[in-house]
């Protein structure tokens, strides 16, 4: 199964396909479990996801094996446990700009003593039908990543990459450049950024995500290590798809 790997996945450095679901409708998730994405974060922090629109999104992409990740309104351990608890495969954190905020993601994702809450009647556990020594096995596939979008992240990036169960760094490209002061991701700041977080998690041997638009700054970003991008969103899709159609219909009254 593909859910099953995307941790191994992305802890080995695969170039990984993914995007940010914006909207949220259960019909995108069955479109997009039919290309060749190698997964799909659900945008709970700036999209209108409810938590039945996500319980409703998460089952299909289970029942579809599309590698589903959350990104959670915060790093609160009720946002976490909501979006495991549902079925998604992994979570993406907001804002972790220290070691104590990621350390507290890493327990918050995991069963144990002041950690994530276990129950078996869980859409994630099986409703019931598993044992429990199996259910807790099953978080080795649970996939923890945090958002690097600050100064103090990008300075903490070595030691946060270093925590046992955190999987991966996603450095924020726009949110760190308002960050340093600047109006565009054009600018002199990014770049310091991806390569300093680039070693962290390369000494780590942690996974490096990012979102990119287009081949030029996917290549750009891969040149500093990162390898598993969000390639935009379905909003940009379907704006440039019908965008491109418009055009050709355009163009026919000026042949």
């Amino acid at each position: 199964m593909r859910s099953s790997t995307l941790r191994q996945r992305l802890k080995a450095g695969d170039y990984l396909a993914g995007t940010f679901i914006k909207t949220p409708s259960h019909p995108v998730l069955e479109v997009l479990a039919n290309s060749r994405l190698d997964f799909v974060v659900l945008d709970a922090e700036h999209s209108p996801f409810d938590r039945q629109a996500l319980d409703a999104c998460l089952a299909v992409a289970r029942l579809a094996d599309l590698p589903t990740l959350v990104r959670v309104g915060d790093g609160s351990a009720k946002e976490i446990l909501w979006a495991l608890d549902a079925g998604a495969d992994g979570i993406v954190v907001p804002h972790v700009d220290s070691v104590a905020k990621a350390e507290a993601v890493a327990k918050a994702a995991r069963f144990g003593l002041g950690g994530r809450g276990f129950a078996g009647t869980t859409r994630w556990a099986g409703y019931g039908t598993r044992p429990m020594a199996d259910i807790l096995a099953e978080t080795e596939n649970t996939v923890v990543v945090v958002q690097i979008e600050e100064p103090a992240g990008v300075d903490a990036s070595a030691a946060i990459a270093g925590i046992d169960g955190i999987d991966a760094l996603f450095l924020g490209p726009a949110d760190i450049s308002v960050s340093y002061g600047n109006q565009s991701v054009q600018n002199e700041d990014l770049p310091k950024a991806l390569a300093t977080v680039g070693d962290a998690v390369k000494a780590a041997g942690k996974g490096y995500m990012s979102f990119a638009i287009g081949q030029a700054q996917a290549t750009e970003m891969a040149g500093h290590g990162v390898h598993a991008f969000c390639m935009a969103s379905e909003h940009a899709w379907i704006r440039n798809g019908a965008n491109a159609d418009a055009d050709i219909v355009h163009g026919l009254g000026g042949r």
